[in-house]
């Protein structure tokens, strides 16, 4: 298979992260500037960038079925697609919960913690942007780590976050509509990793 062949893979999924950087910076942009008036709106645009990631992917999976070499093992590429694929979704899923929970007003917390989302995309990125020279990278390693301690922070601010939600306030139905957007939020990073996770094993195996 030609250089130019090869590439082809790692360009796709550059693009598909670029559908979660642009999902998470749209999530924040909504949060920060909530109205409960245009969600169906909103949660359209959402559905855009993820049925983008989904084409793109599809496309991929096209040339994948009649490639016959491929520059890292055809289960790794499939796997890959689907994790990235997965984070466009959990952020989606987080403005659909907003939704059909009918929140009427944001919590800060829940704005903070999409900045949080958006490092770890931005990060994904860089490390895609890298995967291609996956066996000659010097920044791969220390971005992978990076995105493990970005999911780390997640969790720390998760597990502050939803303290706060049961100590503070006493609305039964705000905890439970709440409680379940946190668990997606928290998602949101656990998927970022996942994919960084997947990029690691491939390392491992091809060096």
């Amino acid at each position: 298979m030609s250089k130019k062949s090869d590439s082809y893979y790692f360009e796709n999924f550059i693009q598909c992260v670029e559908c979660g950087c642009q999902a998470a910076r749209m999530l924040e942009e909504n949060l920060a500037d909530f109205s409960g008036d245009n969600l169906e709106e909103i949660i359209r645009k959402f559905h855009e960038i993820e049925h983008d990631a989904d084409k793109k992917k599809h496309e991929m999976m096209g040339v994948l079925v009649k490639a016959f070499i491929t520059p890292i093992e055809r289960e790794d590429i499939i796997l890959l697609s689907q994790c990235i694929d997965e984070v466009t979704d959990k952020i989606e899923d987080v403005m659909i919960r907003i939704y059909i929970n009918n929140v009427k007003k944001i919590r800060p917390e829940a704005i903070e913690f999409t900045k949080v989302i958006i490092r770890c995309c931005e990060t994904l990125k860089e490390i895609m942007q890298e995967f291609a020279d996956f066996k000659k990278s010097k920044t791969l390693h220390g971005l992978i780590v990076e995105i493990n301690a970005l999911e780390e922070e997640g969790d720390r601010v998760y597990m502050e976050i939803m303290r706060k939600l049961h100590t503070e306030v006493t609305d039964p139905l705000e905890i439970i509509a709440w409680r379940e957007i946190y668990d997606y939020l928290e998602k949101c990073c656990d998927a970022c990793e996942h994919v960084a996770d997947v990029v690691e094993s491939v390392m491992m195996k091809n060096t």
